[in-house]
C-alpha cells in the first residue's frame, strides 16, 4: 500500500510540476517571467480560468480549444504534464522513499524542460542549467548524509567526480569539433554527470554512452531520410538527458553484465 502512494504521490506531483513546466518551456527562452502575468491564451489574450487549468483533464474536457475564442490548443501541454507524471513515476520506482528522491525528481524535470527548450531554439538556458549546480549539491549532499541511517560519502565523492569528468569531456569535445557541440551542452554535463555518478560508476559509463548512441543514431536517420544535412544544426541536449535517464534507470545491470561477459 505505501508503494501504490508513493506512485499515486509521485504522478500527481509530476502533472502539477509538468503544468508549470508548459509555462517555463515557453517564457524562459523569452526571458519573460514564470510567475506573472498569468498564462493566457497565445491567440485571444484571456486570463486561463482555474478550472481550465487541470493538467490533462482540462485539456479533454475543452477538446483542446480555448473557451473564449475556440483556437486549438497544442497537444504538446497535455503530453508535457503526463509524460512528466510519468518520469515521476519512473523516478519513484527506481528509488522508492529514499532521501535520494527529491534529487532525481528535480533532474527529471529540468530534464523535461531542457529538453524541449533545446528542440525548439536550440539551447539550454543558464537561467536553468547554472542555478541546478546549487540545487542538486545541496540534494545530492542530503542523500549523502542520509538522515536517520548511514552516512554515503563515496557517493557523494564519486558525484563530485563524475560531474567534473564528464565536464571536462565534454569540454574537450567542444573545443576539438567546433560548432559541433555548444558550450550549454558542457555546462549541462557536469550536472548529469555528478547525478549519474551518485548512483554508480556504472550508471555514469551506460548513461554517458547511451547518449552518443541513440543521438548519433537519430542523426544517420535524419541524414538517411533527406531531413538534415552534415552542416544541420541538431541539438545534443535532448539526448545528453534521455542517456541520463537510461543510464538512471539500467546503467547499474547493464554495466554489471558488461564486465561479467569480458571479465
Amino acid at each position: 500500500m505505501d508503494r501504490v502512494l508513493t506512485l499515486a504521490l509521485a504522478a500527481i506531483l509530476g502533472l502539477a510540476i509538468g503544468s508549470f513546466l508548459n509555462v517555463v518551456i515557453w517564457r524562459v527562452p523569452r526571458r519573460e517571467s514564470i510567475v506573472s502575468p498569468p498564462s493566457a491564451c497565445p491567440s485571444c489574450g484571456h486570463a486561463i480560468r482555474r478550472r481550465d487549468n487541470v493538467p490533462v483533464l482540462s485539456w479533454l474536457l475543452l477538446r483542446s480549444r480555448c473557451r473564449d475564442c475556440g483556437a486549438p490548443i497544442s497537444a504538446r501541454y497535455p503530453l508535457v504534464e503526463a509524460g512528466t507524471a510519468l518520469l515521476f513515476v519512473g523516478v519513484a520506482l527506481r528509488l522508492g522513499v529514499a532521501w535520494s528522491l527529491p534529487a532525481y525528481l528535480y533532474l527529471a524535470a529540468i530534464g523535461m524542460a531542457l529538453a524541449l527548450i533545446d528542440l525548439d531554439v536550440h539551447r539550454l538556458p543558464d537561467a536553468i542549467v547554472l542555478p541546478s549546480y546549487a540545487v542538486v549539491t545541496v540534494l545530492l549532499l542530503l542523500a549523502s548524509l542520509n538522515p536517520g541511517g548511514t552516512p554515503d560519502w563515496p557517493a557523494l565523492l564519486r558525484a563530485v567526480i563524475g560531474g567534473a569528468a564528464l565536464w571536462v569531456f565534454y569540454f574537450v569535445l567542444s573545443v576539438l569539433w567546433a560548432g559541433g557541440m555548444g558550450f550549454g551542452d558542457v555546462k549541462l554535463a557536469g550536472i548529469l554527470g555528478a547525478a549519474m555518478a551518485w548512483l554508480g560508476w556504472g550508471t555514469l559509463v551506460i548513461g554517458a554512452f547511451a547518449a552518443f548512441l541513440v543521438g548519433g543514431l537519430f542523426s544517420i536517420g535524419l541524414l538517411a531520410a533527406g531531413r538534415a544535412t552534415r552542416k544541420s544544426g541538431i541539438p545534443f541536449g535532448p539526448w545528453m538527458i534521455l542517456g541520463a535517464a537510461v543510464g538512471v534507470a539500467v546503467g547499474e545491470p547493464l554495466w554489471s553484465a558488461y564486465l561479467g561477459f569480458i571479465l
